[in-house]
């Protein structure tokens, strides 16, 4: 054992599941699992190698774990490298422990991402069986038509395959927000141009449950305990037709 073993619902309430009585009804009513079987009122366990789930959703315990939104600024790269030497999103976070962008947004895009050690959650975030919402506004070149919209929202025909937005809305006459679930490489980019609306800025706004409007380009913050929860819960239900590990910029 990596560490001495705590009550199960001291570990759960610390990870911020929920209080230790609300932990205790929920073990009771059979709602959590420890590695693969259901969890006993009073039960130890070891953060640091035990597999909790609640409600089938693994939930991350172990204490070096760490989770990191940063406002992405046009201009940098979401990988940890880049021999152009352009800035990296890896840079502008804390150098220890080791992290890596959860899906990706190109240089040109902007807005919010998600950097973690957590390979389980970038897992549920990335793996097209979940479907995550990603939001962005896109200010694109004209003024889009009802039926440009329309077909964003039905599907238009990429060189890799059909897409289509979850949701589409006209904010102003140039500037539309999108919500895709797919993670294709420049995909938002590529249904705009595919409906006559090349973009001219692409920032994205909402990963799932988790948006930030006070975060200035390059600033970043550490996710509370509850938005990691909201994160793990979200995009549970498999189906999607999105494509694993891009982020649909």
């Amino acid at each position: 054992m990596g560490s001495d073993p705590e009550r199960i619902q001291k570990v759960l309430a610390r990870a911020g599941v929920a209080s230790r009585r609300a932990v205790e009804e929920m073990v009771a009513e059979g709602r959590i699992t420890v590695n693969g079987e259901a969890a006993r009122l009073g039960q130890r366990i070891d953060p640091e190698h035990d597999s909790v789930a609640v409600d089938g959703v693994s939930v991350g315990l172990r204490a070096d774990l760490v989770y990191y939104l940063l406002n992405k600024p046009p201009g940098a790269v979401s990988t940890a490298s880049d021999p152009e030497g352009r800035p990296t999103v890896v840079e502008m976070v804390p150098p220890e422990p080791r992290v890596f962008s959860v899906g990706r947004l190109d240089a040109d895009s902007e807005g919010l991402l998600l950097l973690t050690n957590d390979g389980e959650l970038t897992h549920r975030l990335t793996h097209p069986s979940f479907g995550v919402d990603k939001e962005y506004l896109a200010q694109v070149q004209g003024r889009p038509s009802r039926g440009a919209l329309r077909r964003l929202r039905e599907g238009v025909e990429l060189d890799d395959g059909a897409a289509r937005a979850t949701a589409v809305s006209l904010l102003e006459p140039s500037v539309v927000r999108i919500v895709v679930h797919e993670g294709r490489n420049r995909l938002v980019r590529r249904m705009c141009e595919a409906v006559g609306h090349p973009v001219l800025r692409l920032v994205r706004t909402r990963i799932g449950p988790l948006a930030d409007r006070s975060l200035a380009p390059g600033q970043w913050r550490e996710l509370d305990p509850g938005e990691v929860r909201a994160l793990e819960r979200s995009g549970t239900t498999p189906g999607s037709e999105c494509e694993p590990g891009g982020g649909g910029r």
